[in-house]
């Protein structure tokens, strides 16, 4: 699927959220989009779980 397109739907889900839910709504939706990005990205094996834990600690790779 087309990375704008997903943005759109994103975008949407989020304003739908904030609008008829407040703003504890919308973060809600926001996390646990967040969490479904991340757990998609382990799936395929785009991410190592390693590599999250460095992320998260500020030790992300230096080149």
């Amino acid at each position: 699927m087309n990375l704008a397109i997903v943005g759109l739907v994103v975008g949407m889900a989020l304003g739908f959220a904030g609008y008829f839910g407040g703003f504890a709504a919308f973060l809600l939706v926001a996390v646990l989009g967040l969490v479904g990005f991340v757990a998609g990205r382990l799936l395929e094996g785009d991410i190592d779980l390693g590599d999250l834990g460095d992320l998260l600690r500020g030790r992300g790779r230096r080149r």
